[in-house]
């Protein structure tokens, strides 16, 4: 499996290539390609409902090193920020039908695992923190909204939506600012000089949020 490594100063991240969303962090490399090996079951999880074939690494030694790449304040934060080559590459309808049914599965994933949670209080972090589960999923869907804006499709807000009701429409808005990109439709460059995201990169940065918070709260359940 081709991996990619972002290399922050503090925390580094450690990505499938061609399973954006899949992606783990650790203090060096070491540390991070254990995490991603060691969620690799979670993540097939989520694609079991698929028409996609994952097959899960036994070892690190199924990791082949294809890129690394200079990580940024965010990376130290505790996000991957960073671009790799294959972002750039062109992004086809066969991509665009992959993307769709891998957020399908990362969404259902965060549906089930809400859903899961309802009615529990999760654990709190080893200093009392920690959003409750109303504040993960407002927190989900806006920052949603701010990636595909970034993205280049826009997502006005709509008077009196209620959250699940903007939150189905953003999932419907994604889809098509992805088909727009897909068509070459959307400006790699904002009204103001900045630059947009790809849309693999969208895809992958919205994957591995959408799965970092479906993992958080699992492992907050009581």
């Amino acid at each position: 499996m081709d991996v990619y490594l972002e290399i922050g100063k503090k925390k580094l991240f450690a990505g499938a290539v061609d399973w954006p969303g899949w992606c783990c962090g650790g203090k060096d490399e070491a540390t991070a390609l254990a995490a991603l090996l060691a969620a690799a079951p979670r993540y097939a999880a989520l694609l079991q409902n698929t028409s996609l074939t994952f097959e899960v690494p036994t070892s690190a030694d199924a990791f082949h090193i294809v890129e690394r790449v200079p990580g940024t304040n965010t990376t130290d934060f505790g996000a991957p920020d960073a671009l790799i080559t294959r972002d750039h590459a062109p992004f086809s309808a066969e991509d665009l039908a992959e993307a769709q049914s891998l957020l399908a599965a990362y969404w259902a994933g965060f549906d089930a695992a809400v859903e899961t949670a309802v009615g529990h209080e999760l654990r709190k972090g080893p200093r009392g923190g920690g959003r409750e589960l109303e504040g993960i999923v407002e927190h989900v869907l806006e920052s949603s909204a701010s990636y595909l804006r970034v993205l280049g499709w826009k997502f006005p807000k709509v008077k009196d939506e209620s959250p699940a009701q903007r939150m189905a429409r953003l999932r419907e808005e994604i889809g098509n600012g992805l088909a727009a990109a897909t068509a070459g439709e959307l400006d790699e460059e904002g009204p103001r000089g900045g630059k947009r995201w790809p849309p693999r990169y969208f895809v992958r940065r919205l994957g591995w949020h959408i799965i970092d918070h479906i993992w958080e709260i699992e492992d907050r359940m009581p």
